[in-house]
């Protein structure tokens, strides 16, 4: 069975920083495309930021230059460093993983197989 668990969720001002963290068990994690994900009231589920298992990087335009995905393999741990916050990022994120091979770089929910619970983030202006 494969757990995620998110952590480093929390209230933040507009332009702070956060790193989001996402453990893995149950599954070899260097074998795992890894993505984030978030979803904010009324609104479908968004792609945020993806990491392969060879630590190739994707991301939204929305984030793009403010959001780093990364990856610790040997502490079976996925990153989300988020920077220059702002109140349209408020929004639960949640981890993904995909042990499939055609999951790398995907921005569809569908295609991952495993989710966390979500951590939440709100940013006040």
């Amino acid at each position: 069975q494969v757990q995620l668990v998110e952590s480093g969720g929390g209230s933040v001002q507009a332009g702070d920083s956060l790193r989001l963290s996402c453990a893995v068990s149950g599954r070899t994690f260097s074998n795992l495309h890894m993505a984030w994900f978030r979803q904010a009231p009324g609104k479908e589920r968004e792609f945020v930021s993806s990491i392969s298992w060879s630590g190739r990087t994707y991301h939204a335009d929305s984030v793009k230059g403010r959001f780093t995905a990364s990856r610790d393999n040997a502490k079976n741990t996925v990153y989300l460093q988020m920077s220059s916050l702002k109140p349209e990022d408020t929004a639960v994120y949640y981890c993904a993983a995909s042990a499939s091979p055609f999951s790398a770089g995907s921005s569809s929910p569908n295609d991952y197989s495993y989710w966390g619970r979500g951590t939440q983030v709100t940013v006040s202006s």
